[in-house]
């Protein structure tokens, strides 16, 4: 099974840390933002991880990251050239992935969970996708998921009234249906291809699958605030 870490994006909420630097460069503690997705990764024995960035920074990248052994992983690199969304980005890894399943992390997401057994059962599951949900106190700042027992009954992005308190954590398994989902995309209101019309899709044929974090979930790139916080639980953990 192969990895994906996107990590384009403009950084627009951080400016003006962002003017020169991508926001997944910027440190969190005591390394830099993008270390600990990539540890996340490899520690449930993901090791062949594609980095996805933007245009102006792939270099950095490269020269931060280089092959990935110092990870113990093997790293590839893609550039998205234009900010399209998360989707997008995904889709310039179809070739990567060579019809396997397949974990997608954004590059700002910091998780205290170890994610192992979670992508073991995704391998036994027959199809679908399985997502990630985090219990938060704020979610209309995210894509929040309705569920009904063990099932999904929908997912809303920045609802203006969430129907719950479950926010959809930047970690997403799936198989191969997926580059057919992105190629049905149409651009939302904002322009872009959103994840969430992807992981709709899977909602839509019942073959999502989801699990809920136990520890702490850290977005990094959201804001000023969540920055802050990421960097006191990272330095807590130690």
């Amino acid at each position: 099974m192969k990895g994906i870490i996107l990590a384009g994006g403009t950084g627009s909420r951080l400016d003006p840390l962002t003017r020169v630097t991508n926001k997944h460069l910027l440190p969190v503690y005591d390394r830099p933002m993008i270390y600990y997705p990539i540890q996340t990764l490899v520690n449930a024995g993901i090791k062949d991880i594609m980095i996805v960035s933007g245009k102006g920074h792939a270099g950095q990248f490269l020269e931060l990251l280089k092959s990935g052994k110092e990870f113990g992983a093997k790293f590839s690199y893609a550039v998205q050239e234009e900010a399209g969304g998360i989707a997008q980005a995904l889709s310039l890894c179809e070739d990567f992935a060579d019809n396997e399943k397949i974990v997608v992390m954004l590059g700002d997401n910091i998780l205290e969970d170890d994610i192992t057994n979670a992508i073991e059962s995704f391998k036994s599951q027959s199809s679908g996708a399985k997502i990630f949900l985090k219990e938060v106190v704020n979610p209309k700042s995210f894509g929040v998921a309705e569920i009904s027992g063990d099932k999904i009954k929908s997912i809303e992005e920045k609802p203006k009234q969430p129907k719950t308190n479950f926010a959809v954590v930047g970690v997403y398994l799936y198989d191969a249906q997926v580059w057919g989902a992105v190629k049905k995309l149409k651009p939302s209101g904002r322009g872009e291809l959103e994840i969430t019309d992807v992981n709709n899709f899977y909602v839509s044929k019942g073959e999502m699958t989801f699990e809920i974090l136990q520890g702490w979930w850290g977005d990094g790139g959201e804001s000023f605030d969540s920055l802050l916080q990421a960097a006191n639980l990272a330095a807590a953990k130690k």
